[in-house]
């Protein structure tokens, strides 16, 4: 009973303390665990030579924040459009700075700090990134350091424009693609949107991937340091990766909303549909008469008459009086609060009821309501109207919707409700390995120290506890068997233990008495009666054994010796009378048949 009700606690405890940190159904793992090649090893910070990671390969961006100095990016001065002046200027504070929690030595980064405020902020890339024949890739991390209720970490990636100007960098800034993290009530979003050029028109609209399939709650409440990973391939395929594990992955042309490609034909806007189209698909029977006996006039419902009024029912006694015991209250002005009437309250004297007396409503037996006449297939339906199609006149097909936009500059434009989102190690670049490595030199050591710094699993239980009072009480009543057991199981099974073993001591430290020694008279007697080979045999066994003892007897018995055999000859003695007959029938019996007599043998008991 016990066990399996406290494996049950710890199991809950043990759930509750991981339900933020799973995922419904998903095959993601925790960012802390080995992937893509990266050691995670649980190393003290102690031991960690953090050192300014360094591309290994050709990228065109890369940003690590620990010099400590913003040099390169641009704070906007822009306003929003359509907002009052108070809240249209991007006045949110940045500052470099290290984790709250679980800091690596010499690793800092971007830290947006301001609350209820818009942030926005850029910097240009080494060269713009012209897409080609080379797949993309755009890594960053991200720390909600204080969590998240409402608020977004996602980066623009500005188009290459002439009229790109980081100072004016707002929320109507044209960009390529957009991607990151974002939050607001309970809907976590991974934004993966790119812009696409209608080739006939010029205009641009933006295309969202579909959600993953994914619970990204932890990746914002967990407070720990995540990788957030884009890759674009020239093959129009696409992958989104949290942590290195891929996440979200499709195809431009099939796994984005709306589609990249406008549907060959559209509704004709002229078209309408004609007066006499019928669309009923069934109508009244034309044919059908009303019943002659179908009384439309009767009510739905008519008096019980079979209603009897209750005894003691008053007829003139009013439901409600006013409260006899109620009293004016003393700062009353009839001047200012009128006159002064006391509050009503129910009359008792109306227990059974008062006032009019009417019979309950029943329903009416020969209702029947207002006659319609069945319903028929409409030998005229049409079908429910749809305009006509024609060749839609904006229509193309973009076989290859990776060649967007080319982009120049990464910006952040921000607006949240929480404060100290932390960025860093940003790097954009066009080979995954390259892009590995920089994690494997960044924000592997994020991991590392996390990982040190992980509580162990009893304080993990501990805070679960704390967090759900119930687990609580029902550790405690996981713990009444055990105790209960400990309590009374244990000390009687050693009691028993211990009174076993001083019956045997006892049992061999006493002398023998008169009825032992007549039971082993009656099993010597029951042995002679065995063949004679056996008895031979057994009295061979015997008279060697006598002899044996005869010569190991000691000349001199000892006192202690002596005392015995005395008491043992007195007792004898003293029951010799009650006991001759028997002891002469086993002499008897021991000296007859064909046998050898078989003599006893004297019993010596030592007392210890």
């Amino acid at each position: 009973m016990y066990f399996p009700s406290f494996g049950l606690c710890l199991g809950l405890l043990f759930i509750s303390s991981n339900t933020k940190f799973m995922n419904d159904g998903a095959e993601v793992e925790d960012s802390d665990k080995n992937s893509d090649g990266i050691d995670v090893e649980a190393e003290s910070s102690s031991e960690i030579k953090y050192k300014t990671p360094k591309p290994k390969g050709e990228v065109y961006f890369t940003e690590t924040f620990d010099s400590g100095k913003l040099a390169g990016w641009v704070l906007s001065k822009a306003k929003k459009d359509d907002t009052d002046d108070e809240v249209s200027i991007y006045d949110g504070r940045w500052e470099i700075e290290e984790l709250k929690e679980n800091q690596v030595p010499g690793d800092r980064g971007l830290v947006m700090k301001s609350r209820a405020k818009h942030h926005a902020i850029a910097a240009v890339l080494a060269k713009p990134f012209k897409f080609a024949d080379k797949p993309l890739v755009v890594q960053y991390e991200v720390n909600f350091q204080d969590g998240i209720d409402c608020g977004g970490a996602y980066i623009k990636l500005l188009a290459d424009t002439d009229d790109l100007i980081l100072e004016n960098f707002h929320d109507k800034t044209p960009y390529t693609i957009m991607f990151g993290p974002d939050k607001c009530g309970e809907d976590y979003k991974l934004h993966f949107i790119f812009r696409h050029k209608h080739p006939k028109t010029g205009a641009f609209e933006e295309k969202h991937a579909k959600p993953p399939n994914v619970d990204l709650q932890k990746f914002f409440t967990d407070r720990k340091t995540h990788l957030y990973t884009l890759v674009m391939n020239p093959n129009d395929t696409f992958e989104m990766l949290i942590d290195q594990i891929v996440v979200n992955k499709g195809n431009l042309l099939e796994d984005v909303v709306p589609p990249v490609n406008p549907p060959r034909e559209i509704d004709d806007p002229n078209d309408q549909k004609p007066d006499e189209w019928d669309a009923r698909l069934k109508i009244p029977d034309p044919a059908a008469v009303k019943p002659e006996d179908w009384d439309e006039d009767e009510p739905a419902q008519i008096e019980d008459s079979s209603a009897v009024k209750p005894s003691g029912w008053l007829d003139n006694e009013p439901k409600f009086i006013p409260n006899p015991d109620a009293e004016k209250p003393g700062d009353w002005n009839e001047d200012i609060d009128g006159e002064w009437e006391a509050p009503y309250i129910s009359n008792p004297a109306c227990r059974i009821g008062c006032g009019e007396w009417k019979p309950p409503m029943i329903d009416n037996p020969k209702y029947k309501g207002i006659w319609r006449p069945p319903m028929i297939n409409n030998p005229n339906y049409q079908g429910i109207w749809s305009p006509q199609k024609i060749p839609n006149p904006d229509y193309f097909e973009d076989h290859h919707p990776f060649l967007l936009t080319s982009f120049y500059a990464l910006g952040l434009e921000l607006w949240s409700m929480t404060s100290d989102i932390y960025f860093d190690n940003f790097i954009i670049c066009s080979e995954k390995g390259v892009a590995d490595r920089w994690a494997e030199d960044s924000w592997r050591w994020k991991v590392v120290v996390a990982n040190a710094n992980e509580p162990g699993i009893f304080k993990q239980l501990m805070e679960a506890a704390e967090e759900q009072w119930w687990l609580w009480l029902l550790l405690v009543i996981a713990s009444l068997p055990v105790i209960l057991i400990t309590s009374f199981g244990w000390p009687t099974k050693v009691k028993k233990k211990f009174e076993d073993t001083e019956g045997k001591k006892k049992a061999i430290c006493e002398p023998q008495t008169k009825g032992a020694l007549e039971q082993e008279v009656k099993e010597e007697k029951a042995a002679l009666e065995k063949p004679v080979a056996l008895e031979e045999e057994s009295k061979q066994s015997d008279d060697g054994i006598l002899e044996k003892e005869e010569e190991s007897e000691p000349d001199q018995k000892s006192e202690e010796e002596v005392e015995v055999i005395e008491g043992q000859e007195e007792e004898n003695k003293s029951n010799k009378s009650g006991s001759e007959d028997e002891m002469k029938e086993a002499d008897e019996s021991t000296g007859s048949g064909d046998g050898p007599m078989k003599s006893l043998r004297k019993r010596r008991v030592r007392k210890d």
